[in-house]
């Protein structure tokens, strides 16, 4: 399957493609901050870059936990960061009424792993005609994934991704499992990603709020783009102990650009392709 954004062409095999920005649109002007640097980064690679942000963090531990500047306002957000950067733009949705709404702003609806399940979810996203990605639920096996492709099919969604985060593993912990990269690639559901920075997070893990190992997220990023996922989803903040939302797991922004040089050799290498010249630059 090959997946049509805009000018990007997202396949299993093709290159490396990376979705990436804040957990949640924290104001009017740090996420477009962070996606200039980011597309400035990709282009610089020759990596197809997808901005991701959310409007609303509909499932925080704590009532009291930032959740964003909501539907409305954080839509017209992400219009103004997709316009502006002339980058393919991903939010995640949490009822039908809302994939119905993003689906008239964005390019790639996320289901969140939680959600994974919904049906009527699954539906509503799938016929805006958007590209669907559907995040695996922590409480899946790679295998139970196929139960989602087949509604995804059924109700003729125009393209999707699936994206592994991780498994619960006892309490407040998740491990990954590498496997289940070639295991759901072989659903035939086209490309598959690696969420690298919430398979590091740890739910509930403090207590109000969720914890993470961010130090360990680009280790997940190169075992899995080592087990072929064709593309990276990453969280990243300058600063991500200030962050309003996931910090702990995050990747700094100022990282990102070494680690996506060696993702990049990584692909090459596991695709059979020689380095290119950028890739191996120091």
């Amino acid at each position: 399957m090959t997946i049509r954004l805009g000018d990007l062409n997202l396949e299993e095999g093709g290159p490396l493609f990376i979705i990436s920005g804040p957990c949640v649109l924290e104001d009017e002007t740090l996420p477009l901050q962070i996606g200039q640097r980011m597309a400035e980064v990709c282009g610089e690679l020759g990596l197809p870059y997808i901005f991701k942000a959310s409007y609303d963090k509909a499932n925080r531990t704590s009532s009291k936990g930032f959740r964003g500047p909501g539907l409305e306002r954080g839509l017209d957000q992400l219009a103004r960061i997709r316009k502006e950067l002339g980058v393919p733009v991903l939010t995640d949705v949490h009822s039908p009424e809302e994939a119905t709404a993003a689906g008239e702003v964005v390019d790639v609806l996320q289901i969140p792993a939680f959600l994974c399940r919904q049906t009527d979810l699954l539906y509503a996203a799938s016929k805006t005609g958007k590209c669907v990605n559907v995040k695996k639920g922590q409480f899946l096996s790679p295998q139970e994934m196929k139960n989602v492709v087949d509604k995804l099919d059924e109700f003729s969604a125009a393209s999707w991704m699936l994206t592994e985060r991780g498994t619960t593993f006892g309490y407040n912990n998740l491990v990954t499992d590498m496997r289940s990269i070639p295991i759901m690639q072989k659903l035939g559901a086209g490309p598959v990603v690696i969420d690298a920075t919430h398979s590091v997070q740890q739910p509930g893990g403090m207590g109000d709020r969720s914890g993470g190992a961010g130090e360990f997220a680009p280790t997940i990023a190169r075992a899995a783009i080592a087990a072929g996922a064709d593309g990276l989803f990453a969280e990243t903040h300058p600063e991500p102990a200030k962050a309003k939302s996931d910090g702990p797991n995050m990747i700094p922004l100022a990282m990102m650009p070494a680690l996506l040089r060696l993702l990049k050799q990584i692909h090459e290498v596991v695709r059979g392709k020689a380095p290119s010249a950028d890739a191996t630059k120091a």
